[in-house]
C-alpha cells in the first residue's frame, strides 16, 4: 500500500473522487522570454507566478515525474521518489521521498525552483505548507480522470515552457483513447472489480467516481467501486455487487495471487467471477494506477482483459 500511495496521484490508495474541472492557465503580460511571466492555477486551486521557466524541479510522485519528462523537462528533475522507475533515467536521480515519506531537508537541499506535489493528501498538506514556508514554489497535481491528465500535461508544459510538447502528447493520447472506445462501443459491460490490494483484511479497489473507475468504464466495463476517498470496500458489499470479472492489479507485485488463491478466500467463493474462473492476474498496474502520460497503455491493457475479442 505504501508503494501505491507513492506511485499514484489519484487518491488513497490510488484513486480519488468526483472529477474536477481542468486547471486554469493564464498568461501574464508579454516579455522577452516567450510565455513568461505567467500565472498558473494548479489542481488545488492555488495560483503560482512564474517569471521564467523553472530550471530545477523536484517531483514528489512518480506520475508527476512522468508528466515532467513527457513535456521535455526530464533533464531539469533533481529529486524524485524511491518508486520512480520511468523513464529509466530517473532511477539515478536523488531520492527525496522514501516509503511515501517526504524528506523536506532533502527537498530544500536540491534547491528546486519548482516542486511538483501530489494532491488529495498523497503529499500531506502540512508538508506542502512546510515546503512553501521555506520559500519553494509548489504546484499540486491531482488528475481525477483522463481529462485531468490532459489538463495536467498542459499545466506542466506551460510551467516549463513546452506547451508544444504538451499539446502533442494530448493529441497522441486522445487518438489512442478513441481507438479503444470505438472498439468496445455497443459491447456488453461486465461488472468489473479491480483489486488494488488486500491489506490486513481490508479490500481496496477503485473509489467511486475515481480515476481507475473511469478507465474501466472507457475500457467497456461496469466498475465495482469502493468508498470514494479510502477506496476500501466491505466484503458484504463486494458480494452484493457480484462482479463478473475480477482483475488482480496487485498481482503485478505479488506473484502468489492466482485464480485458485482468490477462490480460497473466505466469502469469495460465491462471486460470479470466481465461479466462472474469470479472475485475471494483471501485470500493468503501474500504468493503470499512475495517472501520467502512459495511462493510455493501461486503458488498452484493461480493454484487452474486458473485451479480448475486440481489443488486441
Amino acid at each position: 500500500m505504501v508503494g501505491l500511495l507513492a506511485a499514484c496521484a489519484s487518491g488513497a490508495p490510488g484513486t480519488g473522487s468526483a472529477s474536477a474541472s481542468a486547471p486554469a492557465v493564464t498568461a501574464a503580460t508579454a516579455s522577452p522570454t516567450p510565455g513568461f511571466p505567467a500565472v498558473l492555477t494548479d489542481d488545488a486551486g492555488d495560483r503560482l507566478s512564474f517569471a521564467a521557466a523553472p530550471r530545477r524541479i523536484v517531483s514528489l510522485a512518480p506520475s508527476n515525474t512522468e508528466l515532467a519528462c513527457a513535456v521535455g523537462a526530464c533533464d531539469r528533475v533533481v529529486g524524485v521518489t524511491d518508486f520512480d522507475d520511468f523513464p529509466p533515467q530517473v532511477k539515478t536521480i536523488p531520492k527525496v521521498v522514501v516509503q511515501a515519506v517526504v524528506d523536506v531537508e532533502k527537498v530544500a537541499a536540491a534547491r528546486p525552483d519548482l516542486v511538483l506535489a501530489a494532491g488529495n493528501g498523497l503529499t500531506p498538506v502540512a508538508v506542502i505548507g512546510q515546503i512553501r514556508r521555506l520559500g519553494m514554489r509548489v504546484l499540486t497535481l491531482y488528475p481525477r480522470d483522463l481529462g485531468g491528465v490532459y489538463a495536467d500535461l498542459r499545466l506542466v508544459g506551460r510551467a516549463v515552457g513546452r506547451m508544444d510538447l504538451a499539446e502533442a502528447r494530448v493529441r497522441e493520447m486522445t487518438a489512442r483513447v478513441k481507438q479503444v472506445t470505438d472498439a468496445v462501443a455497443g459491447a456488453p459491460r461486465p461488472r468489473t472489480f479491480y483489486e488494488v490490494s488486500v491489506y490486513q483484511g481490508t479490500i481496496y479497489t477503485a473509489g467511486r467516481d475515481s480515476f481507475i473507475a473511469s478507465l474501466i468504464s472507457l475500457a467497456g466495463g461496469q466498475p465495482v467501486t469502493g468508498d470514494p476517498r479510502s477506496t476500501a470496500i466491505q466484503l458484504e458489499d463486494l458480494v452484493k455487487a457480484d462482479p463478473e470479472l475480477i482483475i488482480l492489479g496487485d498481482a503485478s507485485y505479488d506473484r502468489s495471487l492466482t485464480v485458485a488463491s482468490v477462490g480460497r478466500r473466505p466469502g469469495w467463493e460465491s462471486l460470479s467471477a470466481v465461479r466462472t474462473g474469470w479472475v485475471v492476474p494483471f501485470d500493468a498496474d503501474n500504468v493503470v494506477t499512475r495517472p501520467g502520460p502512459r495511462v493510455v497503455d493501461g486503458l488498452f491493457a484493461l480493454a484487452r482483459v474486458i473485451h479480448p475479442d475486440r481489443v488486441h
